[in-house]
């Protein structure tokens, strides 16, 4: 069984977290992957549902925020403009974005025959980070074959590390991957679950810091081969939560993955695209207009603090796990990116 953070006595924050640990602790909200590894392609699919029912007619409120924008995501303008996500989220390779958004948009038609017909049409979001350090990304190996995979095999208890679209990717001159923390917020109002999901390709090996100490230049040194300088890479942070919030209050909370992901070393190089997306199941938004007012709840302002809390130690949480949680990998042109799984012993010693 892989060795998640807690298994060496690391605790970041002081927050309790979800029963998984995971973005999955939100109720309702699933996660699943397609892996293609072989040889020289490392790539994949991952998926991230929001809850159960139909999201076009039943659409949740959302936010997005580019902390870099060196990145080439699909969605995010619709979603800053009208607050709502109506797709699962997807995540893949860079090359792939067209493609899976295509393949997304099949899967969302069958669901939905109104849509292009008697109503609007769709907006599908696609994350993405470059896994072509160990993935032949110009072959653009994704077909729908890998979407379908992901979306009907979304569990809650998924698998972290280099799964999905998490096969290729680096981090810290490491192997990266998918990684995934909650945490649990109690107000007078309720207790509620902020969960994180990361896809991690960014960082130098320099400046990776566990849990505030800084072992990037003790790692670096017993590495075999010597990593390449410059943060060049990028990360896909996906926040979920059933806080009550609005558009606004939500951009507000997914803003501070940026302090998570400070803490873990980055400094948000210029090659490095930063990408925050996150929604609240709280509130669900018809697609139909039914002539009535929206009736929703949402926190009061000065209640945001917690949840900012939640979001920066769960995604610092997030990223450490998909690094200890990725295997170590050998692909395109024979390269080999290392689990921080393999140098635990002698960081923590």
């Amino acid at each position: 069984m892989k060795k998640r953070l807690k298994d060496y006595g690391i605790k970041i924050g002081n927050l309790p977290t979800g029963a998984l640990n995971k973005i999955t602790d939100v109720k309702g909200v699933r996660v699943g992957h397609s892996t293609i590894s072989n040889g020289d392609i490392q790539t994949g699919v991952t998926a991230i549902i929001p809850h159960d029912t139909n999201i076009f007619n039943n659409k949740v409120v959302a936010a997005s925020y580019a902390m870099n924008g060196f990145g080439k995501t699909m969605g995010t303008l619709q979603i800053d403009e009208l607050g709502t996500i109506e797709t699962p989220i997807l995540l893949t390779n860079t090359l792939s974005v067209g493609g899976v958004a295509n393949h997304l948009i099949g899967y969302m038609l069958e669901q939905n025959e109104e849509i292009g017909d008697t109503t609007g049409t769709v907006n599908p979001v696609i994350g993405e980070c470059n896994d072509m350090f160990l993935n032949n990304i110009r072959k653009q190996s994704i077909t729908e074959m890998n979407v379908r995979e992901a979306l009907e095999t979304a569990t809650t208890n998924f698998e972290e590390g280099s799964i999905g679209a998490g096969a290729g990717m680096k981090c810290f001159g490491l192997k990266g991957g998918i990684g995934s923390s909650s945490r649990i917020l109690t107000y007078p109002h309720g207790k509620y679950t902020l969960g994180v999901l990361v896809l991690s390709n960014f960082g130098e090996i320099d400046q990776f810091r566990l849990n505030g100490i800084h072992v990037g230049p003790i790692i670096k040194t017993k590495l075999p081969t010597k990593s390449e300088t410059g943060d060049k890479g990028s990360i896909m942070i996906i926040i979920a939560t059933d806080l009550p919030v609005t558009s606004r209050q939500l951009k507000r909370i997914i803003k501070r993955a940026s302090v998570g992901l400070s803490r873990t070393g980055s400094f948000i190089g210029n090659g490095s695209g930063d990408v925050f997306i996150g929604f609240s199941t709280a509130n669900t938004i018809s697609h139909e207009n039914k002539g009535e007012l929206q009736n929703i709840k949402v926190i009061h302002e000065d209640d945001l603090d917690q949840a900012f809390l939640a979001t920066a130690d769960a995604t610092e949480e997030a990223i450490l796990q998909s690094l200890l949680t990725a295997k170590t990998t050998t692909g395109r042109n024979g390269t080999t990116l290392y689990s921080l799984a393999e140098l635990m012993g002698e960081i923590i010693s």
